[in-house]
């Protein structure tokens, strides 16, 4: 799984995508906003470090997602 944050303009907030290993979109959510069913991505109790991971991350840049 890879994780990219995206810049937002004006009143347009932050967002975060998650993507799979063939890069197609699996997830998108607003970066103050983590996504609550992260179960679906096998992700359930991780929110802590998905967010300190987020709070990290560079805008633009893909990168992979190890948790």
């Amino acid at each position: 799984m890879h994780i990219i944050k995206v810049k937002g303009k004006a009143k347009i907030p932050d967002y975060i995508q998650l993507r799979d290993d063939d890069f197609v979109l699996i997830a998108y959510f607003r970066a103050d906003r983590p996504l609550k069913k992260l179960d679906k991505y096998g992700l359930e109790g991780k929110e802590d470090e998905l967010k300190a991971i987020i709070e990290q991350l560079p805008f633009g840049k893909i990168q992979p997602l190890n948790l």
